[in-house]
């Protein structure tokens, strides 16, 4: 499905997946994209910023508050580092800048579709770390920690891979998204500010490098 206020681009958008193969339902509104989302079947979602009646952000919230899996790829503005953020933060499987190539929404499209849409926990829990995605927050046992946008997109990527672990090159991908142009080695500043926070103040181990690999998180 493709929730898009701009008639025309979301027109061009569905007749380019349609000559794909695709099945293309089209709406304008956020109030309409949530009921048909919350009704239908989809296999991935195309979701605008701005839309009359209710933003994609609270359209992608209020799904996946009440556990609407389905992936969803957000259009943000160009540059739009902010929108990027809050597009992971509300639920979003991965982000595209406007304005985009077609060829790279339809790679996009696909790699969230091979992907699929797993049932996700309201709460995920790992040893004595606690993510709640919905109310953005985040605590080691009986102690609430703050973080960042990113810092908490980061540590939900690595707690839903439950104990498995990420290569740098997917992380950047899925928390970055895959038309990060920066400096790759900012997963380590990351990753060090989560071992600040999340580790070190209570006398653990847990966000472990592989070496030559990537990372994971551990239980204890």
């Amino acid at each position: 499905m493709v929730i898009e206020d701009e008639v025309h681009l979301a027109a061009a958008i569905a007749d380019g997946l349609g000559s794909e193969g695709f099945d293309v339902d089209v709406t304008h509104t956020g109030p309409d994209g949530l009921w048909r989302a919350r009704e239908g079947s989809y296999d991935v979602i195309v979701l605008d910023i701005m839309l009359p009646g209710m933003n994609g952000y609270r359209v992608c919230r209020a799904l996946r508050e009440e556990s609407v899996w389905t992936p969803i790829l957000m259009l943000t503005a160009k540059d739009g580092e902010y929108d990027e953020a809050e597009a992971l933060d509300t639920g979003a499987d991965d982000f595209l800048s406007k304005p985009f190539s077609f060829v790279v929404l339809l790679a996009r499209l696909r790699a969230l579709i091979r992907r699929g849409a797993p049932p996700r926990p309201a709460v995920i829990t790992v040893g004595t770390l606690m993510l709640d995605p919905g109310a953005r927050r985040v605590t080691r046992g009986d102690t609430e920690v703050r973080l960042t946008a990113r810092e908490f997109a980061l540590l939900e990527y690595l707690m839903r891979k439950d104990g498995n672990v990420a290569s740098k090159t997917d992380i950047l991908d899925h928390v970055w998204g895959m038309d990060f142009a920066g400096d790759p080695n900012v997963v380590e500043v990351y990753v060090g500010y989560l071992r600040r926070k999340l580790d070190q103040p209570f006398g653990l181990h847990t966000l472990q490098t592989v070496r030559g690999i990537g990372y994971r998180l551990a239980a204890s």
